[in-house]
């Protein structure tokens, strides 16, 4: 497979207008469902806060296309008139289909005969595709929307003021593409020949979005994280 890489790779930070203050009282309306069980919830005062953390936190974005030329083996059936006992086409003689005793002697129509012609298809395939990794390296749907308005104007400075409270992507971006190659390469068979194919990059973005990342200590001394996505204003 021919690898093609004309991409470099771009950096995104999401824009937010969520302050602390406004999270401390999001943490206190919500700080007690992090503890809930079947049975009960804890009181509000049993719920303490222990720090508010800001980081920014990565999406990997990846997008290709695959294109792929090859020749496979394939049956193609064909009817023909009842009398017709095999078919030759160039130097390939192709017969009928054997019918039974039992079908000649019940069949009172003369029906049309079956061939099977055994051929080699050319077969071309283009597929492209775009997948998000979370900062896990999981593959998730993007739930934001990038336009010049929700983007910051100058992200690497940010990333950079911001370290080392930044959580940069844990899979690579080559295992990253490797996943979405074998996306893209399905379903080609394996009984093939002549097999010209290749693998373009197309965008390979990292995008950062703010997080709020709350310690929350609950009965029992219980630790638990509380995430804010800043930019929906959402408990993640």
């Amino acid at each position: 497979m021919v690898l093609i890489s004309n991409a470099d790779t771009k950096v995104i930070v999401l824009k937010h207008d969520l302050d602390e203050e406004s999270v401390r009282e999001l943490i206190e309306k919500k700080k007690t469902n992090v503890f809930k069980t079947l049975l009960k919830r804890p009181k509000k005062e049993d719920v303490h806060v222990h720090s508010v953390k800001f980081v920014y936190e990565a999406i990997l974005k990846v997008s290709a296309k695959y294109n792929a030329d090859f020749f496979r083996k394939a049956i193609h059936p064909i009817k023909v008139d009842y009398n017709v006992n095999e078919i030759v086409l160039g130097d390939g003689v192709f017969p009928i289909r054997t019918k039974s005793s039992i079908s000649k002697a019940f069949s009172g129509k003369k029906s049309k005969n079956k061939v099977d012609l055994k051929l080699e298809e050319h077969v071309f395939i283009q597929n492209q595709d775009t997948i998000y990794f979370d900062h896990h390296g999981k593959e998730i749907k993007f739930p934001f929307k990038i336009t010049p308005k929700t983007i910051e104007n100058y992200p690497k400075r940010i990333l950079r003021n911001n370290e080392p409270n930044v959580k940069r992507p844990e899979i690579t971006q080559k295992a990253a593409l490797v996943k979405l190659s074998k996306k893209l390469q399905r379903p080609i068979e394996t009984d093939v020949r002549d097999l010209n194919d290749e693998f373009s990059i197309m965008e390979i973005t990292e995008i950062y979005v703010p997080i709020f990342e709350a310690r929350l200590i609950g009965p029992k001394k219980k630790i638990v994280i509380m995430r804010i996505d800043a930019v929906r204003e959402k408990i993640l």
